[in-house]
């Protein structure tokens, strides 16, 4: 059993907590929104949350964990011994900065973004992204089996983690885009879009994100799942990182200007394929 530290408890920090309180481990966590989760012990700092074996960051963004981790010298204050996970998607930039403070401080880290959505979290059953020493792989490597379906070594460097989870969620909007522009062309000549969503699931297109995204599109139900805020906030991360390597990306282009465009219309709480939504509406009226 390990003693285990959580900061940032959303939707995403609950479902790890329980898994690992269920396995047997005790659980601490430390939220801003202070959410309680059954069997984990709630702490009044994210000091007391690096106190553990192993600590869990899930906080939203870069700004986050620089505000609560980085510029608070927390790294110097936790247990010398602590292994820091950070689970959070960050950009690429901030993962340099990030093995820096840890390795001034001495502490050992590693990237862990995950594929996955909250409801896959709770079945642990998550795709987990490490970078980092191979040594706190293996000392980390029991209690990420507990959260996932599969670890994927994405080898030593934590910017490659990180930029391998922007890549997979940019690629993901951009088939939540094609989708909804395929409706746009089949449903103006008459094809319902169940009926053409049968088709592409069964022949070219069977994948998880086609298949979860595809029922949000015909139930036109956006209910969060990922929020669309988020998805827009890894669209930007993708945007810095090939502007960072000088590359041209005019899809990821597309992408954020629709998401973008949903979350400004109001979807910014909703599921991240209101982008379809969106899409959607808007080349309907431009129609009319």
């Amino acid at each position: 059993m390990m003693n285990i530290g959580i900061i940032g408890m959303g939707a995403m920090g609950t479902a790890i907590a329980q898994q690992l309180v269920k396995a047997g481990h005790s659980v601490c966590a430390w939220s801003r929104s202070e959410k309680k989760a059954a069997g984990v012990a709630i702490v009044n700092s994210p000091e007391q949350a690096m106190k553990g074996d192993m600590t869990l960051t899930l906080l939203s963004d870069d700004s986050a964990i620089k505000e609560v981790i980085i510029d608070t010298g927390l790294l110097y204050d936790a247990n010398p011994h602590l292994i820091h996970i950070v689970i959070s998607t960050i950009s690429v930039e901030f993962s340099y900065e990030l093995l820096i403070h840890h390795k001034n401080a001495n502490i050992d880290w590693m990237a862990a973004p995950v594929l996955g959505r909250p409801d896959v979290a709770a079945r642990g059953e998550l795709n987990i992204l490490t970078a980092g020493s191979d040594d706190v792989l293996h000392r980390s490597q029991a209690v990420l089996e507990i959260l996932s379906k599969r670890i994927w070594n994405m080898g030593t460097s934590p910017a490659a983690a990180y930029a391998a989870k922007i890549a997979c969620n940019m690629m993901i909007t951009m088939a939540i885009e094609a989708m909804a522009e395929a409706v746009v062309l089949t449903e103006a000549n008459g094809l319902e879009r169940e009926r053409f969503f049968d088709l592409i699931l069964n022949t070219l297109f069977g994948s998880r994100s086609y298949q979860v995204y595809s029922r949000n599109i015909i139930n036109q139900v956006y209910e969060p799942g990922f929020k669309a805020s988020l998805g827009l906030k890894d669209l930007q991360l993708a945007k810095q990182a090939a502007s960072e390597s000088g590359a041209d990306l005019p899809m990821l282009q597309v992408v954020h200007q629709q998401m973008s465009r949903a979350v400004e219309a109001g979807g910014s709480q909703k599921d991240w394929s209101i982008m379809a939504d969106y899409t959607l509406r808007f080349s309907v009226k431009r129609r009319e």
